[in-house]
């Protein structure tokens, strides 16, 4: 197999990105960027590599007092007509531009250019961020290689379009159940119709109050909102059954149990199923390498609406923060694109917070 991701194309962050782009990598399909990613930084003198699946490992052993991670996933959602990558007028549009390969490019460059940074460095390179928890390779390097997890600070290159996202959201799923008796709907009175009693649901999901939280400075907005509906049984038949699950992106001054306890308040005297729930992070804002990795920036951080795997690095005691050239509003969409010049721009944020003057 050639290798497109060559010493000259490492060497400038926005050929990498494209490099990076027209390597296909949906999710469950990422052996061959990983392959190039592993070959690329195994000849790198200064650097260690290691490898478990599809997630690469790249360290230096230079001995400093602190270590900082680098961290993002290789794989992509589903092409979508949008592969391989092109230019127009100044932007680079194909699948995962921005999600998140510019970001990848960054963490990749500095790798294979910076050999005395001011910390040691650990760049990780992981598969499967974009499906199912059980896949996703930071979970599955936590449980098999903890090692490789440890540091002082992280960076996770998630597209913030060259700002600091400073901790992320914490998100529930639920399913909130309401019952009725069946019949025959032309004797409708007969029975008790379970739909109808969604309506409940519906009035208290109008007129939910949403709460805003300001931690750090970041301001995060939570939101508890309706995300699917269903119930009924056929043309002529009155339902006894309707599910409306919700989605709660609640604050991470809050964890999982506060967040189930307050959606199960919200909708006393329903049946209430908590299905999925994933804890937030906080802002991680002052930790020393924080701090300095703010500076090099320049501007201040937000909050990340969102979920973002800042919280398995926060779950692990270790201060994180989102990253990347990339709009996440284009995220996974069918145009979805990024700016060449916040390539180049995050690309020197980077380099300066890393081998500062």
């Amino acid at each position: 197999m050639v290798n497109p991701l060559t010493p000259e194309v490492l060497a400038d962050p926005v050929t990498l990105t494209r490099a990076l782009v027209d390597i296909e990598s949906v999710s469950r399909n990422e052996q061959r960027i990983a392959d190039c990613v592993e070959q690329a930084l195994s000849v790198v003198p200064w650097l260690t590599t290691g490898r478990y699946g599809n997630t690469v490992m790249a360290r230096t052993e230079l001995g400093r007092s602190r270590r900082v991670v680098l961290a993002g996933h290789l794989d992509t959602v589903p092409l979508a007509d949008n592969f391989p990558s092109r230019v127009v007028d100044g932007l680079i549009y194909g699948c995962g531009t921005s999600d998140m390969k510019s970001g990848v490019a960054h963490a990749l460059h500095l790798a294979a250019t910076v050999a005395e940074p001011r910390y040691d460095v650990t760049y990780l390179f992981y598969e499967a961020e974009e499906i199912d928890s059980r896949f996703n390779g930071l979970r599955l390097v936590a449980e098999a290689h903890p090692q490789w997890l440890s540091a002082d600070f992280a960076v996770l290159h998630e597209p913030t379009h060259g700002v600091v996202e400073a901790g992320c959201q914490g998100t529930l799923r639920a399913v909130v159940g309401t019952t009725g008796r069946r019949a025959h709907s032309a004797r409708s009175w007969r029975g008790v119709n379970a739909i109808h009693a969604a309506g409940e649901v519906l009035r208290r999901l109008g007129d939910y109050a949403t709460r805003t939280v300001t931690i750090d400075g970041c301001e995060y907005r939570e939101g508890l909102n309706a995300v699917r509906i269903g119930g009924g049984v056929a043309g002529n038949v009155i339902p006894d059954r309707c599910d409306v699950e919700v989605n709660f992106r609640f604050a991470p001054d809050r964890d999982g149990q506060q967040a189930e306890q307050h959606v199960r308040e919200v909708f006393a005297g329903f049946d209430v199923e908590v299905v999925d729930c994933a804890g937030g992070a906080l802002p991680g804002l002052t930790s020393a390498p924080a701090r300095e990795f703010l500076a090099a920036v320049g501007a201040p951080p937000v909050a990340k609406l969102g979920w973002t795997d800042v919280a398995r690095f926060a779950a692990l005691g270790i201060p994180a923060l989102n990253f990347g050239p990339g709009d996440p509003n284009l995220a996974h969409a069918r145009d979805e694109h990024v700016e060449i010049d916040k390539i180049q721009q995050g690309a020197e944020t980077l380099r300066r917070w890393l081998t500062p003057e």
